[in-house]
């Protein structure tokens, strides 16, 4: 086999802190926060409905939701960014 037909896959993707992605394509079924709103890492900001189960989808970083990409009954597809959060200064 030549080495342009190899094919490696990634795994892991280095994620910028702040943007909340989506994991699994789905339904934004509800969303928590508002644009303003200050989160802590680990709050749930919205629920995205995926095979069959509701998922809460939570804050990866302390901040200031900076803005919503998404509506309620939306489909979003993998890696689709939700929500961007502005990081608190220390």
């Amino acid at each position: 086999m030549s080495e342009d037909k190899k094919q490696y896959r990634q795994l892991y993707v280095q994620v910028p802190a702040g943007e909340v992605y989506a994991f699994i394509p789905g339904t934004v079924m509800d969303i928590f926060v508002k644009k303003g709103d200050k989160v802590k890492k680990g709050q749930p900001l919205l629920s995205l409905h995926a095979m069959k189960m509701d998922n809460n989808i939570c804050a990866n970083i302390d901040g200031i939701v900076e803005s919503i990409n998404v509506k309620k009954k939306q489909t979003v597809s993998k890696n689709d960014v939700l929500i961007n959060i502005i990081p608190l200064a220390e």
